[in-house]
C-alpha cells in the first residue's frame, strides 16, 4: 500500500485546506450559526464561495460537475474540510446530503438524477434520509422496520414516523425506507412539499453543526409514484449499505479533521500558557496527553487510509467499515476530550472552539451504528469466519473459508 500523495492530490489539499483557513473559519461565530445548524442563508452563502473556488461537491462525478473523487481522494479532502465545523457544509460533503449523492449515482435512473441529484450536486436544494423511526420501530437494527408503503394505483401509499432525520427542517426531498407486504424494503424518492410528509418537530441535541437539524417526520397517506422508487423494489436493505458502509468512513474523514482542529488548539494552548514557572505542555502529565493525541489521530487516520483504499480497489469491505467506524470514532473523541482537558477553563466555555467540537462530536460514536453494534457484527463475522478483503489470508497461510 502506498499511501503517497500524488502532486495532484496534494495540491488539492493545499486549496481545501487554504479556502478553510480564509473563508469559512472566519465564519464559524457568525450569528446565522444556531442551535440547529448553519441558518439557510449562511449555507448558500458558504456553498457559493466553494463553487467560485471550484471546490464544491468534489466526491460526485466529473459529469454532474464534481471532481469524480475517489475514496482515498475523499479521505484527503474531507479531513481538510472538516477542519472547519462549517468546512463540510461549505463543500457540500456534510451528511446526509454526501450519503445521498453516493446512493444517487448509484442506484438513480435518469430521470431521478435530473430531477433530485443534480440540484443536490450543485448545492441548490439539501435533502434527508428517512430511515431510523421511533420505538418499537427500526433504529440500530433495521430490521424492525414500521413504516409500511403499499400498491395503490400506479404508485404506493406510505405511512409511518421517522426520527432523528437529519436536515430534514427546510429539506428539499426526502429518501424515505418503507416496509412492503412481503416484508422486504424499499427506498422511495418524494419532494418534502407533498402532502402526507410533515416534519412535526426538530428535536433538541447535542450537536449543532447540521443545517436543519434533527427531526421528526410523520408520513400520513404519503402517495408516491412507481417511477419515484429508488432502485428495485424490495431492494431497500441491500441499497442502505451501498450508501451506509461508505458514510460510516466519509463520518471517520470529517471528524478527524474536528479532531485535529481540537489537538492543534490545545497544543497552542499549552506552549503559551506558564503555570508552576514553565509553559503548560512542560509538564509531563499535559505532554502525555499531547502524545496519546497524536497517537490517536495517526491510528484514526491509517484505519481510514487503509479501508479507504480497499474500496478504491473494489474490495467488500463491511467487516473494515464497521472496524474502521469503532475504531475512529472512539479515538477522535479521546483527542477532543483530551484537549478539553488541556484547555482547562477555557476549554468549557464558547471562547474555544473546542467545546462546540466536544458537542458535536460526541453523537459520532452513535451515528451509522453505535460502536457496540458494530462490535457485535464484527464478533459474528470472526466467529463464522467470514472475513473481508484485510483479513483474508494467501492460500496455505491458514485461510478463512470461502464466503
Amino acid at each position: 500500500m502506498d499511501f503517497s500523495l500524488s502532486p495532484d492530490l496534494r495540491e488539492l489539499q493545499m486549496r481545501v485546506r487554504t479556502f478553510i483557513a480564509e473563508q469559512v473559519i472566519p465564519l464559524e461565530r457568525d450569528r446565522r450559526c444556531g442551535a440547529h445548524g448553519p441558518g439557510e442563508d449562511l449555507r448558500a452563502e458558504l456553498v457559493a464561495r466553494a463553487r467560485a473556488a471550484g471546490l464544491l461537491t468534489p466526491h460526485a462525478s466529473r459529469e454532474l460537475g464534481g471532481l469524480g473523487l475517489g475514496h482515498l481522494d475523499k479521505a484527503i479532502v474531507f479531513e481538510e474540510a472538516g477542519y472547519s465545523t462549517l468546512g463540510p457544509t461549505a463543500l457540500n460533503v456534510h451528511a446526509p446530503d454526501e450519503g445521498n449523492i453516493h446512493l444517487l449515482e448509484a442506484v438513480a435512473t435518469p430521470a431521478q438524477k435530473a430531477r433530485w441529484l443534480r440540484p443536490l450536486v450543485e448545492g441548490r436544494v439539501r435533502s434527508c434520509f428517512c430511515m431510523s423511526e421511533p420505538p418499537p420501530g427500526a433504529g440500530a437494527d433495521p430490521s424492525m422496520l414500521a413504516t409500511t408503503a403499499v400498491r395503490d394505483g400506479d404508485g404506493y401509499r406510505i405511512n409511518g414516523v421517522k426520527w432523528f432525520i437529519t436536515g430534514a427542517q427546510g429539506a428539499g426531498f426526502a429518501i424515505v425506507m418503507a416496509r412492503m407486504d412481503d416484508g422486504s424494503a424499499s427506498m422511495f424518492l418524494t419532494d418534502m412539499g407533498r402532502p402526507g410528509i410533515e416534519v412535526v418537530r426538530t428535536m433538541d441535541a447535542l450537536d449543532s453543526c447540521f443545517t436543519g437539524g434533527h427531526g421528526v417526520v410523520r408520513l400520513h397517506d404519503l402517495w408516491v409514484g412507481a417511477d419515484d422508487v429508488l432502485g428495485e423494489v424490495g431492494q431497500g436493505m441491500r441499497y442502505a449499505q451501498v450508501r451506509l458502509a461508505p458514510a460510516r468512513l466519509t463520518h471517520c474523514m470529517r471528524w478527524l479533521g474536528q479532531a485535529r482542529r481540537a489537538h492543534d488548539v490545545a497544543l497552542d494552548y499549552a506552549r503559551r500558557r506558564q503555570a508552576f514557572g514553565r509553559a503548560l505542555g512542560e509538564h509531563q502529565g499535559v505532554g502525555f496527553m499531547l502524545a496519546d493525541n497524536e497517537i490517536d489521530l495517526h491510528t484514526a487516520r491509517l484505519h481510514i487510509w487503509h479501508t479507504a483504499w480497499l474500496l478504491d480497489r473494489g474490495e467488500r469491505c463491511n467487516f473494515e467499515s464497521s472496524r474502521a467506524k469503532v475504531v475512529c470514532s472512539e479515538a477522535e473523541w479521546r483527542v477532543v476530550d483530551r484537549s478539553v482537558q488541556i484547555l482547562g477553563g477555557q476549554g468549557v466555555t464558547h471562547e474555544q472552539v473546542v467545546a462546540r467540537i466536544f458537542a458535536d462530536m460526541r453523537a459520532f460514536r452513535i451515528y451509522d451504528g453505535p460502536s457496540e453494534v458494530h462490535r457485535h457484527s464484527m464478533g459474528r463475522k470472526i466467529l463464522a469466519g467470514r472475513r473481508d478483503a484485510s483479513l483474508r489470508q494467501p492460500s496455505g497461510t491458514g485461510a478463512a473459508p470461502p464466503r
